[in-house]
């Protein structure tokens, strides 16, 4: 499955992500990078089954002029309407608070987050999403999210001194799906045997894949 990876923010270089799915390609996954918001288009989008959202509302590194617009958000919906799959990790959830199409499509957004700090990863135990992962403690940026879909299906929490947060949840929207993974600012995150998992189990739920 080649999957369109959304990335590179002034907070978020694009070489986390890079290497944190690099190991993800020999699990029949492949990734195309798009990391100045220009070169994203509906079209070009709509050729790929699942899309990674991991960027917040940046161009690029280097430019911090917001890129989404109304007309960006609801591509994003019907994409995900018409049946693709839409992965939202750590900064793919930022910067979004005021555009209410994708706040709605994610189910909820980053509000904010404290100091790095010591992190646990609590998989939910028996949830086909989080099969084959054990908790995990690792220095992160622990994300405070709004959680506003009470339907939504949380199967990860994160746990820091500052308390108990939502940490992945998934829902439908028309034939689609969406899932968020709200941890990952550090590459050492994206590496973590557990988050690697966790990635490739929600791939496979957003794409299809049985």
């Amino acid at each position: 499955m080649k999957i369109l990876v959304l990335c590179n923010d002034y907070w978020h270089p694009a070489w986390v992500p890079r290497e944190g799915l690099m190991g993800l390609e020999i699990s029949k996954f492949s990734f195309d990078w798009i990391e100045n918001a220009h070169e994203w288009s509906p079209e070009r989008m709509a050729a790929y089954p699942v899309v990674i959202l991991t960027k917040s509302n940046n161009v690029s590194a280097t430019d911090q002029t917001g890129w989404m617009t109304e007309a960006g958000q609801a591509a994003f919906a019907d994409y995900v309407r018409k049946g693709k799959g839409l992965v939202a990790i750590h900064s793919g959830t930022a910067g979004y608070e005021q555009m209410p199409v994708l706040r709605g499509l994610l189910g909820g957004v980053f509000t904010h987050h404290p100091d790095q700090c010591q992190v646990t990863v609590h998989p939910r135990a028996g949830h086909p999403l989080s099969s084959g992962c054990d908790p995990f403690t690792l220095k992160d940026e622990h994300y405070f999210m709004a959680l506003e879909d009470s339907r939504a299906d949380v199967f990860l929490t994160t746990k820091s001194e500052y308390g108990e947060q939502p940490g992945a949840w998934i829902r439908t929207d028309g034939a689609g799906r969406v899932a968020v993974l709200t941890p990952g600012h550090n590459v050492e995150v994206w590496l973590h045997p557990s988050f690697q998992t966790l990635l490739r189990n929600t791939l496979r739920w957003c794409g299809k894949i049985s």
